[in-house]
Formats: C-alpha cells, structure tokens, sequence
C-alpha cells in the first residue's frame, strides 16, 4: 500500500510540474486520492479508517430482495469478472459478504435539494468483514456499485484492495448530460451500448443524441440517410440507456440547420429564402413536417421523459417571403417565441419535457411568453436572459463545449508550456463552466460537437470531466481527475496517457494552423449569421503550395519551401516529426499496457499517424526542391563539349524530386487506409450506400463545417489532395522526358541504376 500510494503522490506531483505556470493557489489532492484510490466523479462525503481490507473470491454476495436480474447486481458481477477477472461466491451469512439495498431516505441530501438528487444518493460502508451499500433509490444503488468497482486498487503484490470507511454520496446537479453528435457519421450499434456503459460508470443521466438524419423517419423516408438507426434499432438504444438510468434523449435540429431535410426536391419549397439552411415558418407545413418528424422519434424513444427541440442559431426566423409581418428584431423574436410555444404544446401532448437552445434571436423581454417548464439547454452569462428566465421560473442546463472549431483533438489543456488554466484549455473551461453561481440550474451540458470532424473517442477526457464537475462541482482539482480519468478509463498502471494526449494537441494544432486558408473552390460563401445574411460566410478550404515547378530549358525554379512562412514551417515540422517518434512510441507501449479501451487508443494512434504524414509532406515539399535545385545547378553547368555528364546530374535531381513526391504520395494513401480501416471499428463508413441508396451530399448553408467537405472520411484528407501533387508530377515527369530528349540522356539506364537490388 505505501508504494502504491507514494507512486500516486508521486504522479500527481509530476502533473503538477507538466502543467507549469499556475497562477492560482490550487488545493491538495483528496484524502481517497492521497491513499491511492480513485474515482470518477469523486465521491462527496468520505470518512476513511486508517486501515485497507483484501478483496478476493472468498467475499460473497448477497443482492436481498434485489435478485441476481437487478442492473446494480448484474453491473457489478459482470465488471468484477471483465475489469479484475474475479466471481463472489453466493450469497451467504458468513462474513466477507457484499450487500445491496434500496432504503428510501436512508442517505439525506442538503434541504431544498430537487427530488431528482436525492433519488440518486448512495452510502457505502465498508469493514473488513462486510460492505453495505444502499441507495435511496435503484439509480442510487446503481451508482454505489460503481463507486466501489472503481474503489478497488490493484497493489503490487496483484491482491485488490478496498479502504475501511463510510461513503454517503449525491451529486450537485440533477440531470449531467453528455453531447453524442451523430450527424456527421454513424456509430455501431455496440459502439452505443459501450458509449452507455462508460457513461453510466461516470454516473452521467442523460444523453443528448443529436440524430439529424441518421433515424429512419418513418413517415417521410427519404431523410434518413442510407442505413440510418430503425425505429426497433433507436429503442434498443434507449431501452440499454433506460436501464443504467440515462435518458438518451434526441436532439433534433430545427427549423434551423435544415440542410439534412430541405436538400431533397421534395421539401424544396419549403425553404425560407431559397437556402436549405432553415424552414420557412410562415407555412403550415413546415410544422406538419417537423411535429411529424418529432413524433416519429417519440415512437422510437418510449421512455424518454425529455425532447431537445434545438431551435439552435435559428438566425432568420419569419423573414420568408410567405410572413405577412415585416421582418424585424422584433417580428423575428416573436415568430421564434411561436415555434417555440407550438413545439412545446405538441410535445406536452406527446409527455415530454422540451429542451431548447433559448438564445439569439429571441429578445429577453420575450421570455415571459415562454412556458416556464421549458429548460434552456443553454446557460450562459447573459444576465437579462438569465433575470428574465429567473422571473417565470424556467431552469437550465450549464453548458460547456469539449470541441469548437479544432480539428482532430479537442484543446483539453491551453497553449502547451504555459498556462494550463488558459481560457483555450477545454477542461479547465469546463471546470469553470461547471461550478455557476448564476441561474437556477438543474443539470449540465457538455457539448461535443463533430462538425470538425472528430472521433468520439477524443471527447472522453472532455466528457470524464463534465460527469466529474456535474456530480461534484469544484472538487477536484483539475489534475487530480486527469489522473483518475486515466486510472478508470484506460486500466491499474496505464502511463504516459497525459503526454499522449499533450502531444497529439501539439502536432494537431500544427496541423490545423499550417494549411494556408483560401476561398473554397467548392463553394465560395454560404448562408449567413447572427449579423446577417451573406455576412461573415466567405467559406475557406485549406490548403498549401505545390513546390516549385522546374522551367525549361534550363530547369530554372523559384522555390517556395526554402525561406519565409513556408521555410518556417518546414523547420516547425522537421521538429514534430521527431517529437511525433516519440509519440508514436508512447502510444504503442500505451496500447500494450492498456486493460481498457484500447480502441480508443487505437483512434490516437491513427490521428498521430495523421499528423506524422503532414510533417514528412513539408519536409518533402523543401527536399524536393532541394533536389530541384540540385537539378538547375547542374543544368547551368551543362555543356556538351565541357562537362556532359552535368545533364545526367540534372535529370538524376529531377527523378529524385519526382520518387520523394510518389513517396508522399503513396503514404497519405497508406496513412488513410488504416486510418479508416480504425476508424469504422466503431462507426460505419461515412457516407455509405446501401442497398443500392446513396447518401445525397451537401454542403451546410452556414457552418463551414470540415466534416462536411466530403461525403467520406476522405475529408482528413481534402486539404492535402487539393495541392495536388500528383498533377505536379505529371507536370515534371513532361518536363524530365523533354529535358533529356533536348539533351541525349537516356532515362531508362538512369533509372535501372537507381532501382534497388533484390
């Protein structure tokens, strides 16, 4: 116990000195961390004995009136048996024996708490010869087996041990919802159930599944996209949820963010101003079609208590040319505030609770025409909202984001080497978001948005943290529920996990930034936003230079990877790309070490992958020009009667840059391939066919969303195919035969002499 512990002191002082440059006078670690235990989220009321007790086959179980059937009972058989390979013996009156029980009231949460917190409080006693747990009701009791499962610690000598003590446990918020968007690919139906598994193990309640047009839609087909979730398929998702006590509630966007149903010809005429962005709601129709959407949804979401109607960044609600009321700040809010009372009466008619974004364009002094049992997904720092929503009584979600705009991993820390609690560092944000001392809450939010394009699986640390902060805000530190995370999610004794994540924050931020951004030869604006209509939506690709293209007859070049920003960024990728070894190694002694998620482990390798590729590409940009300019020189001192042997060296540099830009080449292909190859494990091909349908593809009349650029994962990919390097080569393979022509070299003897041997 004392090594364990001192490695786990050790640890935490370690992540102290990594994350440099703390400002803020940061409080110790809990006491259950300090004596080596961890778990997420950390519980809230511990009393600890000074002593540990052994955990082994020889303890029993004993579920009373539960039975064996009970989620708690099965939970907690089946993790001991997959995470420690360890059974109980039945259940006995011998001593060592673990019991369950519901006993309403039996823990007392803080007077004037809601309902729903005190249904889910917890005790947990443990002794050397017994451990009770009881829950105030069967989420409560669900949650104290999960606190014990992760309480066990695996010491040196490979004996599991528990803490002697009492835990009495409840969370801060009501309802902690996690964000799964799924409207830029598809997961697998076990990706779900094992995203529902981890979330229930964070004791997280509730799941905002953002479906878009991966549902079938019964009464209008044409939606869903091609192997979209049935409505059997939906309510084997929501049945898995129910019974670990999450509501995985859907998250339907509109009458904005349209696109997924206004591209068909057939809803065509109902679009607002021409734009698939949003539905124009001064036509009846429009909410025939959107009320029939959300029914269909109820019938696959039985169960489901709440409906996340969006209404997100509904930017020009009533300025159809069908609005009788001229279109004004003022006509805009009211025409949002009647979507948004219409929308509530069909779905209190359905018996759901609406969830909504209640943002701009809505005006605070219309708010009190709002239903008051609405819940604002949404809450911020506008105070007027927030008075004005205080006055009818209307609750809120605390939100907070794990992603905005980066592409391939979030920003869970701030600029590396400096500020771990920067405002850019995603879980320091969340941290922050998740301790309001505004508002009248009743849970969180935390949003993972894909529209960048991001696996699910990078969101993890991110969602750890919004469970943490929402069952147990402010405590703990930071650091400390990285380490934990860690600890939970990826097994006893993973290591390295911080600097895996840190490094691929480096490489990816590389990534995002180094591509110069130009009008997008696809599309070269979209829809608008809350300034206006074509206002702020030049759309923007990425993109860079193809080297420099040799000029006949001499094979003259001027280079572009030598000097300046690109000469920069070659330095800057020469030097990740040897940080990136060292990444790459830490993540496959991770993935060997891993008992846990290895898949996810898997998905960092392959964005590290990613990230090496784009290195090597601008470093071959300067190499082939390098050799390119090897060629000119050679070229400038060609003479038949001096030195013919120059024209051979020049057409040797030419051949050279031509391989280092197959090579290129060739590993993106290679890089891409076991990138999807990793990828859709978990989720199905973007964009996919089936069936002989295939999945219609457009672009989002707002977001210049990156997810959204190709119908496939190909979009990883896009910026560095739009440099088209193979064009380039083309280009000097013309140049290399016209050159040796003009000058008798043979090629082909060139080109055997560099072939290697067999």
């Amino acid at each position: 116990m004392f090594v364990r512990t001192n490695l786990r002191v050790f640890a935490s002082a370690l992540l102290l000195l990594v994350f440099s440059g703390i400002s803020h006078g940061a409080t110790m670690p809990t006491e259950l961390f300090l004596r080596g235990y961890s778990v997420v989220p950390t519980p809230r009321n511990v009393q600890l004995g000074s002593e540990d007790l052994e955990f082994s086959s020889s303890w029993s179980l004993d579920p009373g009136k539960l039975g064996t059937d009970h989620i708690a009972t099965r939970a907690l058989v089946e993790d001991l048996q997959e995470f420690y390979g360890l059974t109980l013996k039945g259940s006995t009156s011998e001593d060592q024996v673990v019991r369950l029980s519901v006993q309403t009231g039996a823990v007392q949460a803080p007077a004037g708490s809601d309902a729903g917190i005190s249904e889910q409080a917890y005790s947990l006693s443990l002794t050397p010869a017994s451990i009770q747990i009881t829950g105030n009701s069967d989420s409560g009791l669900f949650y104290g087996v999960q606190t014990l499962l992760q309480l066990l610690k695996v010491e040196p000598n490979g004996k599991l041990s528990l803490p002697v003590g009492k835990i009495e446990d409840w969370p801060s918020f009501q309802l902690r919802s996690l964000h799964w968007d799924t409207k830029h690919h598809q997961d697998r139906m076990e990706t779900l159930k094992r995203y529902l598994d981890w979330s229930a193990r964070f004791k997280v309640n509730m799941i905002g599944f953002e479906l878009e047009d991966k549902f079938e839609y019964p009464s209008h087909p044409i939606i869903g996209a091609p192997g979209a979730f049935t409505t059997e398929q939906l309510q084997e998702i929501v049945d898995y949820g129910l019974e670990r006590f999450i509501q995985v509630v859907p998250t339907i966007q509109s009458p904005a963010h349209l696109a997924y149903v206004l591209k068909h010809q057939e809803f065509a005429h109902l679009k607002a101003d021409g734009n698939n962005y949003q539905a124009c709601l001064c036509d009846e129709e429009s909410y025939e079609l959107i009320f029939s959407m959300y029914d269909d949804v109820i019938q696959a979401t039985q169960g489901v208590d709440y409906f996340h109607v969006s209404t997100d960044e509904l930017y020009y609600a009533g300025i159809c040319e069908k609005c009788e009321a001229e279109y004004n700040p003022e006509n805009r809010s009211l025409k949002w505030v009647e979507f948004a009372q219409r929308a509530h009466k069909f779905l209190a008619s359905k018996g759901r609770r609406m969830l909504a974004w209640v943002e701009w364009p809505l005006m605070p002094e219309h708010i009190s025409m709002l239903p008051p049992d609405i819940i604002d997904g949404v809450l911020g720092r506008n105070q007027a909202f927030i008075e004005a929503e205080k006055e009818i009584g209307m609750r809120q979600l605390v939100y907070t984001s794990m992603q905005g705009g980066e592409f391939l991993i979030p920003n869970n820390w701030g600029a590396l080497g400096g500020d771990f609690r920067s405002r850019q560092g995603r879980l320091w944000s969340t941290y922050r978001a998740l301790t309001p001392d505004i508002g009248d809450p009743i849970g969180v939010f935390g949003a993972a948005w894909g529209d960048s394009g991001l696996h699910n699986e990078t969101f993890w640390m991110g969602w750890s943290a919004v469970a943490q902060y929402g069952w147990t805000h402010g405590t703990p530190e930071v650091e400390q529920h990285v380490v934990e995370f860690v600890e939970e999610y990826y097994g006893p004794g993973s290591s390295g996990i911080v600097e895996i994540y840190q490094g691929l924050q480096k490489q990816a931020r590389f990534f995002q930034t180094s591509w110069d951004t130009v009008v997008s030869r696809v599309r070269d604006s979209g829809y608008g936003n809350s300034n206006g209509p074509g206002i702020g939506v030049i759309r923007r690709d990425e993109t860079l230079p193809q080297p420099a293209l040799p000029q006949l007859p001499g094979l003259e070049i001027t280079p572009v990877y030598q000097s300046g920003r690109y000469g920069n960024l070659v330095d800057e990728a020469r030097e990740l790309l040897q940080e990136n070894q060292a990444l790459t190694q830490k993540i496959f002694s991770a993935l060997h070490r891993a008992q846990r998620n290895r898949h996810n482990l898997e998905v960092l390798l392959s964005l590290a992958q990613l990230t090496r590729h784009h290195n090597q590409l601008i470093v071959a940009m300067h190499e082939i020009e390098s050799s390119l300019m090897t060629a000119a020189r050679a070229a400038r001192s060609y003479s038949p009667k001096r030195d013919p042997r120059e024209a051979r060296r020049a057409v040797e540099g030419l051949l050279s840059a031509f391989r280092l830009a197959g090579s290129v080449v060739e590993d993106r292909k290679r890089t891409f391939e076991g990138l999807e190859k990793i990828w859709e494990k978990s989720r199905f091909p973007k964009g996919q066919e089936v069936d002989g349908r295939k999945f219609v593809h457009v672009l989002d009349d707002t977001k210049d969303h990156w997810a959204d650029r190709r119908p496939d994962l190909s979009y990883m990919i896009a910026p560095e195919e739009s440099i088209n390097l193979e064009g380039w080569m083309d280009q000097v393979a013309e140049i290399l035969k016209d050159y040796a022509t003009r000058n008798n070299v043979d090629i082909e003897s060139i080109v055997l002499e560099l072939e290697p041997e067999e």
